[in-house]
């Protein structure tokens, strides 16, 4: 067996740290998050939410580690906010020291406390991404959904077939990307089944959380209901939904699109967008 001097090893490690700077990322992935972190309930009342940490943080670890670089953003530009319940072992495989893991993460990642807003983003045009990233936690149903320039961000990615993924609730910001995505709301929430017009995804499979598990969740909020369940509004859109029983990991892949139904299926998300980006 051979031995090295240390002095050699030190070198040639830093040599190879130096040429995989040089080398840079694969590429950046544009992860969008709400700016919001107050859910608005039929009563008037509001529940405190924000990102799920294992549903932003483990497929961000599992992108940086294949070498992509996470760039992200919110509609005002502002520090996205975490949903306290999300900081639960539960979601980690019941390893509490894993989900510290992630929590570092998730803190260490540049524009955590500061993001792009999306008037930035789109000024500084999208070329550069190499896909779009929209994690869940109930946040994404206050400014996502309804947001003209969410709309165009996913316009942009789905007419270039680059890879979009969202996860859990993360999906319902996938309804930005039609004609009148106000109009399309504001119907849902006085109780009708709006059409949407001109979507750019009528038609793809997909999945988002089911009304069974939403209905789990809405009993958490004391007798309070939230505005409106997310799925019926995707199948309202034309989304071909597809679902697996509640809280089983399940991924859908159709096209560029890749939608997960709930918190479980982080890992599985995370693996389908990597293998679109490596296959591109």
């Amino acid at each position: 067996m051979k031995h090295f001097h240390p002095l050699a090893l030190a070198l040639f490690g830093a040599l190879s740290a130096a040429s995989a700077f040089a080398a840079g990322p694969k590429g950046q992935v544009l992860v969008l998050l709400s700016s919001e972190n107050q859910l608005a309930l039929k009563d008037g009342r509001s529940y405190p939410t924000g990102y799920y940490l294992n549903e932003f943080g483990v497929p961000a670890d599992r992108l940086l580690k294949a070498g992509y670089e996470l760039v992200l953003v919110t509609p005002k530009g502002n520090a996205p906010s975490v949903d306290r319940t999300s900081l639960d072992p539960q979601y980690f495989g019941g390893d509490q020291a894993e989900m510290e893991r992630i929590r570092q993460v998730v803190a260490g990642l540049p524009g955590i406390d500061d993001s792009l807003s999306l008037s930035e983003v789109l000024a500084g045009g999208l070329d550069r991404y190499e896909a779009l990233f929209i994690p869940g936690g109930h946040a994404p149903l206050i400014d996502l959904p309804n947001n003209p320039q969410v709309g165009e961000l996913l316009r942009y990615f789905h007419g270039a077939g680059k890879p979009t993924a969202a996860i859990c609730h993360g999906p319902i910001a996938l309804l930005a990307a039609q004609a009148d995505p106000r109009g399309y709301e504001a119907a849902m929430l006085r109780g009708e089944t709006p059409a949407a017009r001109d979507w750019s995804y009528q038609g793809y499979r997909m999945t988002i959380f089911s009304d069974p598990e939403e209905a789990v969740f809405e009993g958490s909020l004391n007798g309070a209901r939230i505005r409106y369940y997310p799925a019926p509004a995707m199948a309202a859109a034309g989304g071909d939904m597809q679902y697996a029983k509640a809280w089983q990991p399940h991924v859908v892949v159709d096209r560029e699109l890749i939608t997960g139904q709930n918190p479980f299926s982080d890992k599985a998300l995370a693996e389908a967008l990597i293998d679109q980006l490596e296959a591109r």
